[in-house]
């Protein structure tokens, strides 16, 4: 493995498009991924396990996974959904 030039992040690929884009730019999505043997009885088994999804900006903005952080604010001080009346 040769040596990593300092200030330069890993570039990953989005899960979405395929662009590379830099590891700190990119939006992760864990996933959970189950498998199982479908037998009946003693014999079945299940493993699930967690895999890191990276996307690209504009595609996180378009499948809803990221938002502005406007508006991330906003919801968090209850603007959205709030019953108050002024």
């Amino acid at each position: 493995m040769g040596k990593r030039r300092r200030g330069r992040e890993r570039l990953v690929r989005c899960a979405s498009c395929g662009r590379q884009i830099p590891r700190d730019k990119a939006v992760s999505d864990t996933r959970r991924k189950t498998y199982t043997t479908d037998l009946k009885g003693e014999e079945n088994v299940t493993f699930t396990d967690t895999i890191d999804v990276y996307y690209c900006v504009s595609c996180a903005k378009h499948r809803g996974i990221f938002e502005k952080k406007k508006q991330q604010a906003q919801r968090r001080r209850g603007f959205y959904g709030s019953s108050s009346s002024y």
